[in-house]
This record gives structure tokens, C-alpha cells and sequence, in this order.
């Protein structure tokens, strides 16, 4: 090896340095008691508890066929919408974004990785959802598993991409707010725990053109062997949009 090595040389290969990041993300966020708590506690405690205590309206389906695709977007958007966005307007409210910004890691790497931590928790989460549904709660689904593996990926790209357009824009404290006033609302309008037949027609409507509504609808579909295309495209289209304009407003300085 020669005595002289370039910088260039020395420098961590892109890929590893992205890694490296979203093995340090996922670290922040499987730390945070607040994280853990909205991806993991209260998704797994409602399928858990109106699976064993049916009061909740689920139309023609059992509450734990109803509920499995419901609190797999839950938690999806617990973690997309909620945690990332919490946790990223902090950092850029501390600084810590802009002292990124000087290290060789690029700042698309560092949105990279931060999907990258939040599609690793949501495996996991996925994994244990679909292994208490099978075990203990006694749920058989038709068809669809690896299909609604692969959408809780879209969906969770999909409220990244708008839990960090909350981030880059607003305050810290406004993002808090908002981010988890949006999470109650969503939970409220977009059928995920309850059938949204009961709501009025237009207000459920709604509910179904929302990310949220969307990704349990595609999830639904998916798991009971129909085409899950259209919720789908909701989904996407969604996060294409958040995407598209975060990356024009998102702010790295405090």
C-alpha cells in the first residue's frame, strides 16, 4: 500500500456510510420510550384487546381479521408520520442536521437512512403482529402475507416522506403538535379500528383518500385475496406528493 493515501481514498464508501447512519437511527428510535410506545404498545394493545372484547363495529369480519391490516397501518404511520418527524425537527431545532451537513455523509443519505431505520423497526413490528394474530388471537388469513410485507414498505415510505415535510418546515414544538393531532384524527376518519361505515358517508369517504385510510385499505385487500391496486396508488401518490415537496422546503438549519 503506498505511504500516500488520498483523501478520496480514505473516505467511507457511500453505501456503508448510509448504513452506518440508519444502524444509528434505528438506535434513537428503539431508545425513545415514546417511539416504542406508539410503534409497538398501542398498535399490539388494541388488537389484542378488541380482538378478545368485541364492541367495536367490524362489518361482516371477525375484530381480528378487521384489525390486523388496521394496526399494521397504525403503526406504520406511528413511526412514519409520528416518531420521525418528532425526532428530526428536534434535531434540526439542536443542530444537529446542520452539523451533518458538514460531514461526508450527503444529506440524501442521511433521509436514506432515516427510511431505511424506519423500515427495519416496521419488520419487526409486521413480524410480531402477524405472530400474536396467528398464535394466540387465532387469525387465518386467506391469502396475501408477502403482499402486505411489501405495502407496509410503500406505506411506510409514504408517512416518512410526510413526517418529514412536517420536520423541515415547521418548528419543533408545531411539529409535536401537529404530528400527533394528525395521528388522532387519522385514527378517528380512516377505518383502521372500526368500520368506517358508521361515520357519515362523506367524512368516510375522506377517510379512504387518507394515507392512513388508504395503506389499511390496500392492506385489507391484500390479505383477503383482492386487488389492494387502487388504496394503493392512494398511498403512493401521497408520498410522492409529501417527497416531492420536502425536498423543495425542508430546512436543515435550526
Amino acid at each position: 500500500m503506498s505511504a500516500t493515501t488520498s483523501p478520496a481514498d480514505r473516505r467511507t464508501p457511500l453505501v456503508r456510510a448510509i448504513l452506518a447512519q440508519a444502524g444509528m437511527e434505528l438506535r434513537l428510535l428503539v431508545r425513545s420510550g415514546e417511539s416504542l410506545l406508539v410503534t409497538f404498545g398501542i398498535p399490539l394493545g388494541l388488537l389484542v384487546f378488541f380482538s378478545s372484547v368485541d364492541v367495536l363495529p367490524t362489518g361482516d369480519r371477525s375484530s381480528v381479521e378487521f384489525l390486523v391490516p388496521g394496526v399494521l397501518a397504525i403503526s406504520t404511520a406511528a413511526t412514519g408520520l409520528v416518531a420521525v418527524a418528532i425526532q428530526t425537527a428536534f434535531e434540526r431545532k439542536y443542530g444537529v442536521l446542520k452539523r451533518l451537513g458538514g460531514t461526508p455523509l450527503p444529506r440524501s443519505g442521511f433521509l436514506a437512512a432515516k427510511g431505511i431505520a424506519v423500515a427495519a423497526l416496521l419488520l419487526v413490528q409486521t413480524a410480531l403482529t402477524l405472530a400474536l394474530a396467528l398464535g394466540p388471537l387465532g387469525w387465518r388469513p386467506t391469502t396475501g402475507i408477502g403482499v402486505a410485507i411489501a405495502i407496509v414498505l410503500v406505506g411506510a415510505v409514504a408517512h416518512t416522506a410526510l413526517g418529514l415535510l412536517l420536520a423541515g418546515t415547521l418548528r419543533a414544538e408545531a411539529t409535536l403538535a401537529l404530528s400527533n393531532a394528525l395521528f388522532l384524527v387519522l385514527l378517528v376518519i380512516s377505518g383502521v379500528s372500526f368500520d368506517a361505515s358508521v361515520l357519515p358517508d362523506g367524512l368516510a369517504t375522506v377517510g379512504r383518500m387518507l394515507p392512513l385510510g388508504a395503506l389499511a385499505e390496500a392492506l385489507r385487500a391484500a390479505l383477503e385475496g383482492g386487488s389492494a391496486t387502487g388504496p394503493l396508488l392512494v398511498v403512493v401518490g401521497w408520498g410522492a406528493a409529501a417527497a416531492a415537496v420536502a425536498a423543495r422546503t425542508f430546512r436543515w438549519e435550526p
